[in-house]
């Protein structure tokens, strides 16, 4: 327990005993530092009783999405038969949670009030005797409509969840992906091999049609032939790939152009293109800065 103790009287003020020091605003207690505050009031010692005002805590039912869930919670939460419900306790529970919002919130509890007003309805219609209905057919039970309702609410509420838990990523959004172009100056593929060796069977094919059966000995020169290229890619921004052979001269002609071509390439004095894949391939003189 704290103390209480008077102050020394001082000079300019005589003593003041512990009730006038209080109206004072001093301390009364000097001797103790105050365990917590208590409706702005510090607090010395440790209550001996528990007391919790009536405003301290509050149920809200915000968080149940309506009145069917708050009634199903009830019923799962003490293990009751969904198909026999004890319309009397579950009521009585049931108007409880309503009676703690109808003070704070009356439009929340508007939509609580109507379902215990059902509730009430399917008490009272118990207690009657049942209607009398055709041989062989059971009375109609008055919780039979409540029942579906509430068995299609908890399916429904276990497929919201099953849903909740998928990812968000693929279900409610998508990641971006935009392709942003940094070179200023077009590129266009690489020619392959494979690109050459079509063209080059295209060529030797289209040859085979008006190639002559005349038998003759010619020497061709790579280097002269390489000339001949580079005079046609002469003023001409592209040349087709094909206009390059002249497939009357014959195979052997052919031949040693493709070589001069392939020379041409490797010393980087024309270069071969393509706009796309599978497009004609195009020759040009490389371009040497000044």
């Amino acid at each position: 327990m704290s103390t209480i103790t008077e102050l020394p009287p001082t000079p300019s003020e005589p003593g003041l005993p512990v009730d006038e020091l209080a109206a004072t605003g001093m301390p009364g207690v000097i001797d103790q530092v105050a365990l917590a505050r208590l409706y702005g009031e510090p607090l010395f010692a440790m209550p001996q009783d528990l007391y919790i005002p009536p405003d301290a805590l509050q149920v809200f039912l915000e968080a149940f999405e309506g009145p069917l869930d708050l009634l199903l919670y009830l019923i799962r939460k003490q293990n009751f038969n969904i198909l026999d419900i004890p319309m009397a306790a579950v009521t009585r529970q049931y108007l409880v949670y309503v009676d703690e919002i109808r003070a704070t919130n009356l439009e929340l509890a508007a939509e609580y009030l109507l379902m215990a007003a059902m509730l009430i309805e399917i008490k009272s219609r118990m207690l009657l005797p049942p209607k009398k209905v055709a041989d062989g057919q059971e009375p109609e039970d008055p919780r039979a409509e409540l029942v579906r309702r509430l068995l299609e609410y908890e399916q429904i509420k276990l497929a919201a969840h099953k849903l909740n838990e998928i990812p968000q990523f693929g279900r409610d959004f998508l990641r971006a992906q935009v392709y942003v172009e940094q070179a200023l100056q077009p590129r266009f593929p690489d020619v392959s091999v494979v690109d050459l060796q079509e063209a080059w069977r295209d060529i030797v094919k289209r040859a085979k049609l008006v190639q002559h059966h005349v038998i003759s000995r010619e020497e061709l020169s790579v280097r002269e032939h390489m000339s001949i290229v580079i005079r046609k890619l002469q003023g001409q921004k592209f040349v087709e790939f094909e206009n390059l052979f002249d497939p009357t001269r014959g195979m052997p002609v052919l031949v040693v152009t493709f070589i001069a071509l392939l020379e041409l390439s490797k010393e980087g004095l024309i270069d071969v293109t393509q706009a796309e894949a599978y497009a004609p391939i195009y020759v040009r003189l490389a371009y040497t800065p000044a």
